[in-house]
């Protein structure tokens, strides 16, 4: 018998387990506080449980683990990129980043991603499987018992689109936030998407207080269909009425992420259409210079940014330069999991 991801279980769920096996329902609390409080890897480790009942929690459940097999340092500015291998041989990327405000920590929702973004290293690979939420939950884990520095922000950002795991995503949200857990408010994670529309909305009605952060890269649909295939099933209209909406439902701005790509998006007919499309909306624009990627033709730098932000400014709009870290270590997503990949 296959054995229950006791790590991805709520604390009611685990109450309903434990007294199932006839023990007290408060057991549920410190084996829960054991799993996200002390980060236990085995039940062996959990000195005031009964024998008996570690036993028993042995032989029905399992606490999946991360094995670190790759780690990156850089010498610039203290941002390390894990690769993390999966139970099953599998391979995920974690980005630590260091900031004067505290330790965040950009984290992989699947293993690859099926979105396509001609741009992205993460697509390449291809699409393997969505991680369950201990899965998401040990990068967060791995990472602090390896530096010993709490992690204070998560960016949801990493490998995979969010949304697209949507169930084991807001199941890892409900774990890391819960009070008798690691008890991180969801005010301090941001969630990066493509744009699916349908997700988005959800999203919204959940009211979670989290960060919502789109990646755009392109204001019209004839350019953006060309480097995010998502384009063709939800249109950047559409995607910026579901934005509107999140607006609306949880009175938090919005981040439109903007990933300025030499000969494509970076020019002032582009900015004017940015502005028009998005003018009035409670945003901000987060412009990316784009990661060289060896398989794609794509390139730009921070002066290409640092021009399309001027453009922006003058005709109104909130836009910063994101901070390029790990620039030494190659710390974009999707660089280190090829790399496993191929040597397989």
């Amino acid at each position: 018998m296959e054995k229950t991801d006791i790590l991805s279980l709520t604390l009611a769920e685990l109450e309903t387990y434990i007294e199932k096996m006839g023990e007290k329902k408060f057991r549920a609390k410190q084996i829960f506080q054991w799993l996200h409080c002390k980060m236990a890897e085995t039940f062996e480790e959990m000195n005031n449980i009964s024998l008996a009942l570690r036993t028993k929690l042995d032989e029905d459940f399992c606490i999946k683990r991360l094995e670190s097999v790759r780690k990156l340092e850089s010498g610039i500015d203290n941002t390390i990129k894990y690769l993390y291998r999966l139970p099953d041989g599998n391979f995920v990327e974690t980005v630590l980043m260091e900031y004067d405000y505290g330790i965040s920590l950009c984290l992989s929702t699947q293993v690859g991603c099926k979105m396509g973004c001609k741009f992205c290293a993460s697509t390449i690979a291809g699409f393997e499987r969505n991680l369950y939420p201990s899965e998401i939950l040990q990068q967060v884990y791995c990472t602090q018992k390896d530096t010993g520095k709490k992690i204070s922000g998560i960016v949801l950002m990493g490998i995979g689109e969010p949304l697209d795991n949507f169930e084991n995503v807001m199941r890892f949200l409900e774990l890391v936030s819960s009070a008798d857990g690691y008890g991180l408010s969801l005010r301090h994670v941001t969630l990066s998407t493509c744009g699916i529309v349908p997700k988005i909305r959800e999203l919204a009605h959940k009211k979670l207080g989290l960060t919502l952060s789109v990646s755009l890269h392109c204001p019209d649909n004839q350019g953006r269909s060309e480097i995010m295939p998502i384009n063709k099933t939800y249109n950047v209209n559409e995607v910026i009425e579901a934005t509107k909406e999140y607006i609306d439902k949880t009175g938090r701005r919005v981040t439109y992420e903007y990933a300025v790509i030499d000969g494509v998006n970076s020019d002032r007919k582009s900015a004017q259409s940015l502005v028009k499309l998005i003018r009035g909306i409670n945003c901000h624009v987060n412009l990316i210079p784009v990661n060289s990627v060896s398989e794609r033709n794509y390139r730009s730098s921070r002066g290409s940014a640092l021009n399309f932000q001027k453009m922006l400014t003058e005709m109104g709009i909130n836009a910063t330069v994101r901070r390029t870290l790990g620039s030494d270590i190659n710390a974009a997503c999707g660089q280190l999991r090829r790399e496993a990949g191929s040597e397989k």
